[in-house]
């Protein structure tokens, strides 16, 4: 879950911005059937998986699929199943046994076998990872953490949720790389190889991403998103669009899972006190001219900073007025 208090500080910094995962907290969030993300994800491995499923063509992702089906049983056994070649999302009633799909309930939504529908439709090498895609919130993407050539890279994608960047540009690519178009990067690419070096190490960190965005899909692939931005949404219908980054390490194979997990929420409603409204506010005014254009934000800065300030001071007197 996004943590504004955590994730918005001004002034803004483009930055790592990691911290230690608390004492219990998961990586993975398990979906219900017919969620909202569910339904985007199956939207998106219907129809434009290849975008979606991605992997270095010299790369064998077995093991760390193996890694991730076992952790996500540990973690959620009442949602996932890992027993050698057979997995099964339980609360969606599907399952693989080796590449074969499997109805082993009635579906919960929809005509009822949406998922095993769309499983039949891709390849049998990426029907885990769909499968894992479905069963949970997160997207995943493996970074090599071992020293060499690829130190740094990504080998694999299963991203059916990106944030306006596409996942097929971003296959085989290292971490400084994905990174160099980011304005205001230098903290950022100075801790690329200690972030890959921290993902990949014996303690759980996690770091947020957040924007404030016209449009509310979580699907916001850029060849499927509006080019002309903030042309149908006034800044008080805006939405604030966040991923919560984990990593999971995977030490034997010298390699880390980062998983993502996306959230859209009415800006409006997220900003229940005066002290989150002037928070943003701060936040956005530190944005420099160039992170401000990366962000789309630059047409609506003056309007939305205003609408900030007037939300900061309405929450503040009805707060004393109370």
């Amino acid at each position: 879950m996004f943590d504004f208090e955590f994730a918005v500080r001004s002034p803004f910094r483009v930055q790592p911005g990691l911290r230690r995962l608390a004492p219990g907290a998961t990586h993975l969030t398990p979906l219900a059937p017919g969620s909202r993300h569910q339904r985007e994800k199956l939207a998106v491995l219907s129809s434009f998986w290849p975008q979606a499923l991605l992997r270095r063509a010299d790369f064998d992702a077995g093991p760390a699929l193996d890694a991730l089906s076992a952790h996500a049983a540990a973690e959620h056994p009442d949602a996932w199943r890992h027993d050698g070649e057979r997995v099964e999302a339980r609360r969606l009633g599907t399952a693989l046994e080796g590449d074969t799909v499997l109805q082993t309930a009635p579906g919960r939504f929809g005509l009822g076998d949406e998922v095993a529908r769309c499983l039949h439709g891709l390849p049998p090498a990426w029907r885990r990872a769909a499968l894992l895609c479905l069963a949970f919130e997160e997207d995943f993407a493996l970074v090599d953490a071992a020293p060499g050539a690829h130190f740094g890279t990504v080998p694999w994608l299963a991203v059916t949720l990106p944030s306006h960047w596409a996942p097929e540009r971003m296959l085989g690519l290292g971490l400084a790389q994905i990174h160099a178009e980011v304005p205001d990067n230098a903290l950022l690419l100075r801790a690329t190889d200690a972030l890959v070096r921290l993902a990949a190490g014996p303690e759980r960190w996690e770091r947020f991403v957040w924007n404030v965005t016209d449009q509310p899909r979580l699907h916001a692939h850029p060849e499927r998103t509006d080019r002309e931005r903030w042309q149908h949404t006034p800044v008080a219908r805006a939405w604030l669009r966040s991923e919560r980054q984990t990593f999971i390490a995977l030490p034997a194979l010298g390699q880390a899972l980062f998983t993502i997990q996306v959230g859209v929420v009415p800006l409006a409603e997220l900003l229940c006190t005066a002290q989150r409204a002037s928070t943003l506010h701060d936040a956005i005014a530190s944005m420099t001219p160039a992170v401000l254009a990366y962000r789309g934000l630059a047409p609506v800065r003056d309007a939305l900073l205003a609408w900030l300030a007037a939300r900061a001071g309405d929450a503040g007197d009805a707060a004393g007025a109370a």
